[in-house]
C-alpha cells in the first residue's frame, strides 16, 4: 500500500503545488502539524509560516500567508493568500515591507483593527525573510 497522497497548495494567483507527497508540515493556529495518508478528515486555519512537502525522502518549503488546509483520506487541500518558494522572494522588497510595517507600528494609529493588521504585514515580511535568507546559505 503506497504511503503517498494527493496535496494541492492554491493560491489567488496561481496553483502553487499540485502532486504527491509522502507526508506534509504546516502551522495552524494551534500549532504545526503533521499530515500522512489516512489522516482523519481536518479542516484548521492557518498561521502565516512555513509549508514542508516531504516526497521521496526529500523536503521542500515554501512561505504561506495563512489560510486554510483541509484534509481528506486520499488529499489535502491548502488554500493560502499567498505562496512562494524561496526562490521566488525579493529579499529586498520583503526587508522593505518589513521596514514599512514597523514604521506603520510606531507612527499609525492606535486602534485595535489598524495594529493588527500592521502586525500581520510584519509576520509575513519576517517569514518571508527567514525563508529567503535560509535559502542563501
Amino acid at each position: 500500500m503506497a504511503s503517498v497522497f494527493q496535496l494541492e497548495i492554491v493560491a489567488p494567483d496561481r496553483k502553487f503545488y499540485e502532486g504527491e507527497a509522502d507526508m506534509v508540515i504546516v502551522r495552524t493556529l494551534e500549532g504545526d502539524l503533521g499530515i500522512l495518508k489516512g489522516h482523519l478528515d481536518y479542516v484548521a486555519p492557518l498561521d502565516i509560516g512555513v509549508v514542508k512537502i516531504k516526497k521521496d525522502g526529500h523536503y521542500k518549503e515554501a512561505t504561506i500567508a495563512g489560510g486554510f488546509v483541509q484534509i481528506g483520506k486520499e488529499k489535502v487541500t491548502i488554500l493560502t493568500d499567498a505562496a512562494e518558494w524561496p526562490g521566488e522572494i525579493d529579499l529586498d522588497r520583503a526587508k522593505k515591507a518589513k521596514d514599512h510595517a514597523e514604521e506603520e507600528m510606531r507612527k499609525g494609529p492606535k486602534d485595535e483593527t489598524y495594529v493588527l493588521f500592521a502586525e500581520l504585514k510584519l509576520k509575513r515580511a519576517l517569514n518571508r525573510i527567514r525563508m529567503a535568507e535560509h535559502n542563501e546559505k
